[in-house]
């Protein structure tokens, strides 16, 4: 199995968790909110796959392309 990395495209704050661990998403599923500047930023599965794990929490602070979700395919 190959391993698929979700990463925020922007620096700010997770606001809301949407996808559970052990949960299966298609490409384009949103995994997680990112808050920044007031905005909303979705993090979306790039492929289909099983959410294997999430690296952060709702409230953390995170950098741009730092990983915040892994999935398998």
């Amino acid at each position: 199995m190959s391993k698929i990395e979700a990463k925020a495209e922007v620096t700010g704050s997770v606001w809301k968790i949407l996808a559970v661990v052990g949960s299966r998403l298609e490409a384009g599923d949103t995994i997680m909110i990112l808050e920044s500047m007031k905005m909303e930023i979705p993090v979306m599965a790039e492929d289909g796959g099983t959410l294997v794990a999430l690296s952060v929490a709702e409230g953390e602070a995170v950098r741009e392309g730092q990983v915040v979700a892994v999935l398998e395919d």
